[in-house]
């Protein structure tokens, strides 16, 4: 003969937990709150510890956010989830969310920069802030009315309607790139931009053009490439192949495209570094598994999500968030060298 099933155990609530301690619910929701001193005694709140612990008692964080309108939930938009960049930044981000009680939802924009969906049917009902990567702008259009704290990274510090801002010091780290490779020698260039319209590869271009600026007898060409690395070769075996003087440095906006300069310079029957120099901007993994490894600007990507969600953080309890721009520095590897002793001077 079988025995009838046994029903689930029923989860124990907050009156459970005032029914053992004697307490009323008012009484544990102020002690679980973390809101008891100075409403309820040490002794009070202790034993309404006790009986929650001993009947394993645990909150439902999701009523009490709707009674609180707080869900307790960062939106992280980027370009893309494939690239490493973001998913350090997205790390970083979680790992401060966390300490915090919060969680990191990562919306990527389904076109790399393109406009995108609202996520939620209600994002100011469904999210607590906003942090967005400059280069997914155009994912934040059905967001901008929701009301809700945004915080940019890596964005134009004109940009109005912004909670926050974390940056990294890009002009900076591209003129890293450029002294060090005018300290080698070099003096004619060319600089393979991101098609991406975007604020931080606009800032690596003008840092590039007025570092040069300032130095006589130095030459700059821009060829633009959409961010990949197919696109990033052609590009630069079209810049290489020109009949004007060849260049002696390729300065690439990104890793990405400074694989593709590597693979364009052997096509070609150039050697890296010995007849062109190539340098990226970001420190990605593919940095180092190219070869010759590439010179290229690291940027602190974990920092920078930590940052935005401690901007958020300080933005949603009122508090005045963390300022300045975080530094970036140059990585000299193997794909930098002087140029080759006959090369053309600009």
């Amino acid at each position: 003969m079988t025995s009838a099933p046994q029903p689930a155990p029923t989860r124990p609530t907050s009156r459970d937990v005032a029914r053992a301690a004697g307490v009323s619910q008012a009484t544990v929701s102020l002690v679980l709150g973390g809101k008891w001193p100075g409403r309820v005694s040490e002794a009070t709140a202790e034993r309404v510890r006790q009986a929650a612990h001993g009947l394993g008692y645990r909150p439902n964080l999701a009523a009490r956010s709707l009674r609180l309108g707080s869900t307790r939930t960062a939106l992280l938009v980027v370009p893309a989830l494939t690239n490493e960049f973001f998913a350090r930044v997205y790390t970083g981000a979680a790992e401060v969310a966390a300490e915090h009680g919060f969680g990191v939802v990562l919306y990527p924009s389904p076109e790399g920069t393109g406009p995108a969906r609202d996520p939620f049917a209600s994002a100011s009902a469904s999210l607590d802030g906003v942090i967005a990567s400059s280069m997914a702008a155009g994912a934040l259009d059905a967001l901008r009315g929701a009301g809700l704290p945004l915080v940019m990274l890596d964005s134009d510090p004109a940009d109005t309607g912004v909670a926050a801002r974390v940056n990294l010091d890009i002009a900076d780290g591209m003129r890293q790139v450029v002294e060090h490779l005018l300290a080698l020698g070099h003096r004619s260039f060319v600089h393979l931009a991101s098609a991406v319209d975007s604020w931080t590869f606009a800032v690596r271009g003008r840092a590039l053009h007025e570092t040069l600026r300032r130095v006589p007898g130095t030459s700059v060409r821009t060829v633009t490439a959409a961010l990949d690395v197919h696109a990033g070769r052609i590009a630069a075996e079209r810049a290489l192949a020109a009949p004007d003087a060849r260049p002696t440095a390729l300065v690439c906006d990104d890793d990405i495209l400074a694989a593709g300069a590597c693979k364009a310079a052997r096509r070609l029957g150039l050697r890296v570094p010995g007849d062109l120099s190539v340098t990226g901007f970001d420190d990605l993994a593919l940095a180092t598994a190219v070869e010759p490894e590439l010179t290229t600007v690291r940027l602190p990507a974990e920092q920078v999500g930590k940052r935005g969600m401690g901007a958020l953080l300080a933005v949603l309890d009122d508090r005045p968030a963390e300022t300045g721009s975080l530094p970036v520095r140059l990585v000299a590897r193997g794909s930098s060298a002087p140029p080759p002793a006959d090369a053309p001077r600009a």
